[in-house]
């Protein structure tokens, strides 16, 4: 195993993964403002799933607006 080439790749899916994330959020909360949604805090959650690694993590958080 080549510890340089899995710590690449991990920061290039994790790049992704954060990137499309804060875009589909960005679009969801500018959606539910678009249709008078109100709201200032949302639970959020998300899974890491590595089926060949038997990986399987779920985060918890929240996304705020004020």
């Amino acid at each position: 195993m080549n510890e340089e080439t899995l710590n690449l790749s991990i920061r290039k899916f994790l790049k992704t993964v954060g990137v499309s994330s804060q875009r589909e959020i960005e679009q969801a909360v500018a959606k539910a403002v678009a249709a008078g949604e109100t709201g200032t805090s949302f639970p959020a959650t998300m899974t890491l799933e590595i089926p060949g690694l038997k990986l399987n993590v779920k985060f918890d958080g929240t996304i705020g607006l004020d």
